[in-house]
């Protein structure tokens, strides 16, 4: 086997993890033998993924316990990327999968898989069959979904062949967003091993990029910009033409924001917020499956096309994998804000509902929101859970920018609530707190119980202090590190009561959550 067949093999072993459904193996090292023994595990994930598309859950409806406490209707949609359009949430995710929601706490699922009679594409192995036979798949992997100036809806899709980056993003068109789209063609390809790429030179993984994961979006200014890309050579952004929706010309793959030597970073979004002046790109770091340790991550710039730094200065351009290296994730883990990763609210002795506790698992690939009417800023993901396995729903979770002007997001899932204003002896009490840390593992971090005393002090697993500023502002103060964010009562699926919260963020870019202690009443 030549060298270059083997670099492609790993390059391709490398970028088999972004698969929407696929199982997570470990970095293949470059010799003959590992090598074909890793094509025999790439033909077994794709049987996986085309397997968990089929057997994709529909939507279960969670029942209330008791009268006006919040209803649940959940669906699986993995990596749903978010369009509001005539009163509807609609969440657009990998398997040509879709949802629909009007209050982001009740989904309805439009259609999953990619066969003949799903309402988005009712012909599509005949309307796409160009594009899946370049990406030499049987599906779709993540896309998205915007309305352009002539009121129609225009879904960037992407293709890959799962087990090398051989893919594509193209564009497809509907009056509504429920489809019909019909398909325009595909317009950025990635994976031509040995030929000349979108700009020109031959391609080369680890500095060009999969072509997958488009989010498309509006800047300040109203120009249009598509981020993309998923471990190989980075994320990538271009600007596109706002009456087409193609990409203006001679760009090449656009400008390169981060990544390199197939660190596993995918899922890019952007979000603007008019408070703050800055754009936010949200990331998502590790392997997407239940033991791949998935998390979620910011940076944030002036401009749209960067450069994105995160909280403690750094450039996200720096963010790379060394030469030759597949999936090294410490180097990688000191770039960019953690939001959330796997954690867990243990139950403690005396609280109402029942079992161990509650948390997520691999969270990640998300896309936001942000109501202008209403200034509330929402989180929309998909996330697996402890003991479940490979099972995974769409949550939303509320955001909130802290004094730092950096996003802390709610402990909860969204169930309605508006942030208000509180007192100090509400804020007070037993809390249960997880800090998410900046590790990229598969361990799941547990809560801890402190307390937040009257007195201002912290007292229990940790010791420090805390404060309650303005209506709702949070400071602690633990270790002799500062954290900032926000008290929010909110809704508790596992206690089943409401409590009070809190969302901090420190300048090194750890999130600690608390959720109150919930006695049975």
């Amino acid at each position: 086997m030549n060298k270059k067949w083997m670099i492609a093999m790993s390059c391709a072993a490398a970028l088999l993890l972004v698969s929407a459904c696929s199982k997570e193996q470990p970095a293949p090292s470059a010799t003959p033998e590992q090598t074909v023994n890793q094509e025999d595990g790439d033909e077994q994930q794709s049987n996986e993924q085309v397997k968990e598309q089929e057997e994709t859950p529909a939507a279960t409806e969670q029942m209330t316990i008791e009268e006006g406490t919040p209803v649940f209707t959940n669906a699986s949609v993995h990596d749903p990327s978010v369009i509001y359009a005539d009163g509807m949430f609609y969440v657009y995710g990998s398997h040509l999968a879709a949802a629909k929601s009007p209050d982001l706490m009740n989904w309805t699922l439009i259609g999953t898989g990619v066969v003949d009679g799903n309402p988005l594409i009712p012909n599509v192995k005949e309307e796409m069959a160009e594009a899946l036979e370049w990406g030499q798949t049987e599906t779709f992997w993540a896309g998205d979904v915007i309305q352009l100036a002539d009121g129609k809806y225009y879904f960037y899709y992407s293709v890959c062949k799962g087990d090398s980056p051989r893919a594509a993003i193209g564009l497809a068109v509907s009056d509504s967003p429920e489809g019909p789209f019909e398909d325009l063609g595909m317009f950025l390809k990635s994976g031509m091993w040995g030929q000349p790429s979108e700009d020109g030179t031959i391609y080369d993984a680890t500095v060009h990029p999969n072509a997958i994961d488009p989010h498309v979006f509006f800047d300040k200014e109203g120009l249009l910009w598509m981020v993309y890309g998923s471990y190989s050579g980075g994320i990538f952004i271009m600007e596109l033409d706002p009456s087409t929706g193609l990409p203006l010309p001679d760009q090449g793959y656009g400008k390169k924001l981060l990544g390199k030597n197939h660190v596993r970073i995918e899922g890019p979004y952007i979000q603007y917020s008019p408070e703050t002046d800055y754009y936010y790109l949200f990331l998502s770091y590790g392997g997407l499956d239940a033991n791949g340790g998935y998390n979620m991550r910011i940076a944030r710039s002036k401009q749209p096309d960067g450069p994105y730094l995160d909280s403690m200065g750094n450039d996200l351009i720096d963010a790379q994998g060394p030469p030759g290296s597949f999936f090294d994730d410490r180097a990688i883990e000191p770039y960019g804000v953690k939001l959330v990763g796997n954690f867990m609210f243990r139950r403690q002795p005396g609280e109402s509902g029942g079992g161990v506790g509650a948390g997520y698992v691999s969270p990640g690939h998300n896309s936001t929101f942000h109501d202008e009417e209403s200034g509330k800023y929402f989180n929309i993901f998909h996330t697996r859970f402890p003991f479940r396995g490979e099972g995974h729903e769409i949550r939303v979770h509320q955001m909130f920018l802290n004094e730092d002007d950096w996003f802390v997001m709610a402990p909860h899932r969204y169930a309605g609530e508006t942030i208000g204003t509180y007192t100090k002896e509400e804020a007070a009490g037993a809390y249960k707190l997880v800090n998410h840390g900046r590790d990229i593992s598969a361990e799941v971090k547990n809560s801890i119980v402190v307390e937040l005393q009257a007195d201002g002090k912290i007292t229990g697993e940790l010791s420090g202090s805390w404060e309650l500023s303005g209506e709702h502002n949070a400071t602690l103060k633990i270790d002799d590190v500062i954290y900032r964010g926000v008290f929010l009562r909110q809704y508790d699926e596992l206690t089943t009561q409401e409590v009070m919260t809190f969302s901090v963020l420190s300048e090194e870019g750890i999130s600690l959550w608390g959720s109150a202690v919930a006695l049975k009443e």
